[in-house]
């Protein structure tokens, strides 16, 4: 007889068989009269990419990796397939959320001196694209009992790193965090790094602005 542990995870995977694709994912028709957009991010990404591309309609082709882009080792495994063949003339990148998740023992799942090695590279080799790059800030971790694990303390540590490379980079800053902050009471859902549909738009009209910015900077043949 099959246990009932069995039969949930059964039953969760048929679920997840069933669930329609995140628009996030979906894929762009790029109109060729249009410059190319990037955004590269966790799941507070994921929550304002369908946003970003409706603001941007007409002036823009926005696209995503078709996955969470998680930590910054993911980043580095995987950023040249996501970059893929294509020019891009501005990317929007964030990385640290998962980084500073704590893990059973309460170690960060990347250690804040690996972040800061691999941010350097990642931006390193982001550059290479030719692209306007916009670093996003983390945006803050409520207090209270995450589930995953993380610090609101922590943020401030990863941004503060991050920060430092992209000064050294001259690398535009789309700061999230600073945003978010004051109004997380009104964004943020309860107890949960994640927003609400209601501040993914708020943080999608800060990120239209930011990356606006920099398309008035690109050279177009």
């Amino acid at each position: 007889m099959r246990s009932r542990f069995s039969l949930l995870l059964a039953a969760a995977m048929v679920l997840a068989a069933q669930a329609p694709p995140n628009p996030a994912y979906a894929p762009v028709q790029d109109d060729p009269a249009l410059p190319r957009v990037l955004l590269i991010g966790d799941s507070i990404s994921i929550g304002y990419t369908v946003p970003v591309r409706k603001m941007l309609a007409g002036k823009a082709n926005v696209h995503r990796p078709a996955t969470n882009s998680a930590h910054t080792r993911k980043g580095l495994e995987e950023l040249d397939q996501w970059l893929g063949m294509g020019r891009w003339d501005v990317i929007h990148f964030n990385w640290g959320l998962h980084d500073l998740k704590r893990m059973e023992k309460g170690e960060h799942q990347v250690p804040l001196e690996e972040y800061s090695k691999n941010m350097a590279a990642l931006v390193a080799r982001l550059k290479k694209t030719k692209a306007r790059l916009i670093w996003a800030s983390t945006t803050p971790v409520p207090g209270g009992k995450l589930n995953p694990p993380r610090v609101p303390a922590d943020v401030e540590a990863y941004n503060a790193a991050a920060l430092a490379i992209m000064k050294k980079n001259k690398v535009a800053v789309d700061d999230l965090y600073a945003f978010a902050k004051p109004r997380l009471g009104e964004i943020q859902r309860p107890v949960n790094v994640h927003f609400t549909n209601e501040g993914s738009e708020a943080l999608a009209r800060e990120v239209v602005a930011s990356i606006t910015a920099e398309l008035a900077k690109v050279k177009r043949k």
